[in-house]
């Protein structure tokens, strides 16, 4: 059974421990050192044996283990300890609780579920079940920006299972949609602004090829959408292109967020992409671009019938008196990478609200239900 005040005091700990991604410190020294430290602690204290990883100076991220008695399968609850940024908000560090949330930056995303995998050791600890298994808890850096963490924790650690618990309102999360980062450079010829003889006008081509990207967007959004996670997608994000008001732009430069479903992968939309560039050279031949991809993260999806899925969605069942939800989310989680080297996984977290707002809170009451679904899924799971 979870334990309601051990909950409250670690995530109220948690959340007056600064843990900002560098990228969104505005400047300020800041990485997962501290947090990383103190969860280490805080891991110790409950039995666990544990492991700091740190592929780059202060983004550290620690993983805890509970040795099983052998011949069990292995589980490995997962939370992301790095936090978005806290620029105006009032109550960034608090940890106060009113009506049964506990306010502050990360309570929801993610400290929240960190809380409760650290609960579910205890919990099991605390009733001297013994599992033949392992149960890890990762707790890792990077997840807001390029997810080294993660990356770097699953060159040492695996498991036969992972229960990812980002904030899902207590719903089963079977799978979400992946993105890729793609640079669309158009190349004209710089000249002054009276000498359309010279030029050749960058930020022109840029036009002609965004009406035909805007083609591909409502292309992709009518096409058959996958059934949990909808439709693929794209924007156009950032644009820059021209040096001054009277001299022909020599380049412009694109950045498309291209939003994927499972199934597709990034060549795919490269060349979707390169089919438009490749269309208008080809209609014109002063039209020269060049597509890169610069940041792809795959999408993620788990079989239904899974064990860690038939597990958790038992153990939800039992603790909540309905069958929960099955959703996919429309936005990327660090699930997919851990999926991608052959762990099966699921996502189940707490409710709240304020992820990258001004105001964000968890509610308590939900991290012990989570912590108590998560406790009989790996007594199951790990037997």
């Amino acid at each position: 059974m979870a334990d309601a005040n051990y909950i409250t005091t670690t995530l109220a700990d948690l959340v007056r421990t600064r843990s900002i991604n560098p990228a969104f410190a505005d400047g300020e020294p800041s990485d997962e050192r501290e947090i990383a430290t103190r969860l280490g602690a805080m891991m110790r204290a409950l039995g666990m044996e544990t492991q700091e990883y740190e592929p780059e100076p202060g983004r550290v991220s620690v993983v805890g283990r509970t040795r099983g008695t052998g011949g069990g399968r292995s589980l490995m609850l997962y939370g992301h300890i790095d936090t978005v940024g806290v620029a105006a908000m009032p109550e960034a560090f608090a940890g106060v609780v009113r009506d049964g949330k506990l306010y502050g930056r990360g309570a929801y995303d993610m400290k929240g579920g960190v809380t409760a995998c650290l609960a579910t050791v205890k919990a099991l600890r605390d009733a001297g079940t013994k599992l033949r298994g392992d149960v890890l808890v990762a707790c890792v850096a990077d997840e807001e920006v390029a997810s080294i963490g993660m990356a770097n924790v699953l060159e040492h650690v695996r498991a036969d299972a992972a229960v990812v618990t980002e904030a899902t309102e207590l719903r089963v999360c079977l799978a979400h949609r992946g993105f890729s980062w793609v640079e669309v450079e158009t190349l004209g010829v710089a000249a002054h602004g009276s000498r359309f003889d010279l030029g050749i006008d960058a930020n022109m081509r840029m036009g002609r090829f965004l009406a035909r990207l805007e083609q591909l967007e409502q292309d992709l959004r009518a096409r058959t959408p996958h059934s949990l996670v909808g439709p693929p997608s794209l924007h156009a994000a950032v644009l820059h292109g021209g040096t001054g008001t009277s001299t022909y732009a020599d380049r412009c430069r694109l950045e498309i967020e291209r939003r994927t479903i499972p199934g597709e992968t990034e060549e795919q939309v490269l060349s979707e992409i390169r089919a438009i560039t490749d269309a208008l050279a080809a209609n014109d031949p002063t039209f020269r671009a060049n597509v890169r991809a610069m940041l792809t993260r795959g999408s993620f999806e788990v079989a239904r019938n899974a064990p860690i899925v038939n597990a958790i969605l038992a153990a939800a069942t039992n603790v909540l008196g309905a069958q929960p939800e099955v959703i996919g989310e429309p936005y990327w989680m660090d699930a997919a990478l851990i999926a991608d080297v052959g762990i099966d996984t699921v996502v189940i977290g707490p409710s709240g609200a304020g992820a990258h707002a001004l105001e964000e809170w968890v509610d308590l009451e939900s991290v012990g239900h989570l912590t108590d679904i998560l406790t009989a899924a790996a007594t199951e799971f790990c037997r």
